[in-house]
């Protein structure tokens, strides 16, 4: 069956399908939607919180929250995922504030120096941005990630968090701006805005 599934998972219809059944308690059907999906929504999670564990946890609990709110659920062009992606990146957001008070004291006790990463400057650029990611409000986060890292076409990401196309757009452009200037100084070529623009 997941075979057979495997090749016919593109299919738009297949997955209405699945989520008509699952809107209706059929646990088998929300399993194989699960199957579908839980990559690209693990994978999301992982670029955010950066751990193996962490992004296992937030995804789990994107889709137990597909689950627990399946009847208010948005699509958007015919799949749950752009919903889940959202929803991984709200939750994202919310685990990375409830353990920064843990994270401090971790950073806080003394401990070896370790030869760092080889790609460590790299390491630091991602870690600068997902920082940054956090200073945006979640509706102008969700929509820098669904766009930029997802390839979620405007509208679609605008659609997945409640906005128009031309909201989104302008939203999105001020997002941008904002993650420009607080990560000028990681690409020589890139120029901090000027403050009135932020």
């Amino acid at each position: 069956m997941r075979t057979f599934f495997t090749v016919m998972h593109k299919s738009e219809n297949t997955e209405a399908a699945l989520w008509e059944r699952a809107l209706l308690d059929d646990g088998d059907a929300f399993g194989l939607l699960f199957d579908l999906h839980h990559t690209r929504v693990f994978h999301r999670a992982l670029g955010l919180m950066m751990d193996n564990h962490d992004a296992e946890d937030v995804a789990a609990a994107a889709f137990f929250e597909l689950w627990r709110k399946r009847r208010s659920v948005r699509i958007v062009n015919g799949s749950v995922l752009p919903w889940l992606l959202v929803t991984t990146v709200n939750l994202s957001r919310n685990a990375r504030r409830a353990s920064t008070r843990y994270e401090r004291l971790l950073r806080s006790i003394p401990r070896a120096d370790t030869v760092g990463p080889p790609d460590a400057a790299a390491l630091e650029a991602r870690t600068r941005l997902m920082q940054s990611l956090r200073t945006l409000s979640p509706i102008d986060g969700a929509l820098f990630v669904l766009t930029a890292f997802e390839d979620l076409p405007l509208a679609q990401a605008a659609e997945a968090v409640g906005l128009t196309a031309s909201t989104a757009r302008m939203r999105l452009s001020r997002a941008r701006t904002r993650l420009r200037t607080d990560l000028h100084d990681l690409h020589p070529n890139i120029h901090p805005a000027v403050e009135g623009n932020r």
